[in-house]
């Protein structure tokens, strides 16, 4: 069975009605769609947010509620492009490779938004300051100039009601290495490595590996 994705669980519902009624009052503003400043402008948007808004207020989440209403309208008006990677695709993107990465764009690579998953629980990160580690799903990447925009999602599993969003942009990382000495994406889990997992360790791990699969799908 499919695995539900952020934009189904959180827009799945409005997007047909509510998105078509966005891209609309797009247009008639006169904004760029990709542009996010330019998005957030539009009241359409700005009433979807705070009927988004839960009880106890947005707060510093203010700015991840936002990355997730772009990055899921921008999905929507792509045509929901999922790209989902399965075990032995996993483990060609998380094995140790030489920085040879060639100079390139990711206009060369990426025409249009979309949402890549990864096998479930398999990868886990710290996306949040002092936070407990949460698992990967997956991420919308967008191009962004010459850079990758990538809005991740974590902590989706059948056990949380919710998801934590993180984001980073940039060009593809050179000579990206651990503090520690150990591989890019070595699991930091207790126990991790007995049970074939990985972890994300900073921004530029999470922005490497998305640009990894940008060039080789």
């Amino acid at each position: 069975m499919d695995r539900p994705t952020p934009f189904s669980l959180v827009f799945g519902g409005l997007a047909p009605e509510r998105f078509a009624a966005l891209e609309q009052a797009i247009a008639e503003a006169g904004r760029d769609s990709r542009d996010r400043d330019a998005f957030l402008l539009v009241r359409d948007v700005n009433e979807l947010m705070q009927e988004l808004r839960p009880e106890e207020g947005f707060g510093e989440g203010v700015g991840a509620m936002a990355a997730l209403l772009h990055a899921s309208y921008l999905f929507w008006l792509d045509g929901q492009r999922l790209a989902a990677i399965d075990e032995p695709a996993l483990t060609r993107l998380l094995a140790p490779r030489p920085d040879d990465r060639p100079s390139r764009s990711v206009r060369s690579v990426r025409s249009v938004s979309g949402y890549i998953q990864l096998p479930s629980l398999r990868v886990w990160g710290v996306p949040l300051e002092g936070a407990a580690p949460e698992p990967l799903d997956g991420w919308f990447a967008m191009a962004r100039g010459e850079a990758l925009s990538v809005v991740a999602v974590f902590g989706l599993h059948p056990g949380r009601v919710g998801l934590t969003v993180a984001e980073v942009t940039g060009t593809a990382p050179r000579g990206l290495a651990r503090a520690d000495g150990s591989a890019l994406f070595a699991p930091t889990l207790e126990g991790g490595a007995a049970a074939g997992l990985a972890s994300i360790q900073g921004e530029e791990e999470l922005l490497e590996l998305a640009w990894r699969v940008e060039e080789t799908t």
